[in-house]
């Protein structure tokens, strides 16, 4: 993160997104502030998909809905656009990856619904400032994820498999990691996993599905956390006919604090 960014307001840097002037992972950006994935979808596919959420709380913790016909937040972020105030977005038609683009607003529609997911980038700030290093802030970036053999809850047409991030930690700062990420549901809460990549079906941790690959040190173990790209990779499985989302490690950066939750 440049050090210029580290006093912005997640207002301010929305702004920034909004207008085009900057596009970068939010990882580190707004210490104490809620991140959030994103998944919108047009509405006759919006019941299955908030009850497949609501069947999966662990991989996707719902922050708010947006179902009365507009875009623009009223809980998270109140004021910010989903369409145009994150920096990075994914186009799915059909299941197939078409598009990255840094706005989405010519595509809402009042038939649309968007879904603001926890993100683990949430609680970043407090393994941090307990001691518990995290190589993709001194690399800038993006945490790694893994497409997982871990089941969830299908519901209606949805139906899939968790994906996980990975971070890895100093094997005496790992029961640390667990306390403080345990009292976080809304940021999917406690790891699913630790220190056995291949128990949840992965087989080459240097290899990750999204985001960028980190070294693991004879003194550390990848500890697995579940992850809000878990409904984007679901959708594409059911292959709707429209699908818009964040890009992986591009969030929604919220005005409400962990804090306050």
């Amino acid at each position: 993160m440049s050090t210029d960014l580290s006093g912005k307001s997640p207002a301010e840097l929305r702004a920034l997104f909004r207008s085009g002037e900057l596009s970068i992972p939010t990882a580190g950006l707004c210490p104490g502030h809620l991140q959030g994935n994103l998944v919108i979808l047009p509405r006759r596919y919006a019941d299955d998909f908030l009850t497949f959420m609501k069947q999966n709380p662990k991989p996707c913790p719902i922050l708010e809905v947006f179902d009365r016909g507009s875009p623009v937040s009223v809980k998270m972020a109140p004021g910010a656009d989903i369409t145009t105030d994150i920096s990075l977005y994914r186009i799915y038609r059909k299941g197939e990856l078409v598009e990255e683009v840094k706005d989405v607003s010519h595509m809402w529609n009042p038939d649309m619904v968007g879904f603001l997911i926890g993100c683990s980038l949430t609680f970043e700030d407090k393994l941090v400032a307990a001691g518990i290093r995290l190589k993709h802030y001194e690399l800038q970036t993006r945490v790694p994820m893994f497409d997982t053999n871990i089941a969830c809850k299908p519901a209606g047409i949805f139906h899939g498999n968790y994906v996980v991030s990975m971070r890895p930690v100093k094997k005496d700062k790992v029961d640390l990691a667990v306390s403080i990420t345990g009292a976080m549901e809304y940021a999917h809460g406690a790891p699913v996993q630790i220190g056995d990549p291949a128990a949840i079906g992965i087989k080459d941790v240097m290899h990750p599905d999204y985001g960028d690959p980190l070294e693991i040190a004879p003194d550390e173990v990848p500890v697995f956390w579940a992850c809000g790209v878990t409904p984007q990779a679901v959708a594409m499985q059911a292959k709707p006919d429209l699908m818009i989302s964040h890009s992986p490690g591009y969030m929604l950066i919220c005005d409400v604090k962990s804090s306050e939750l």
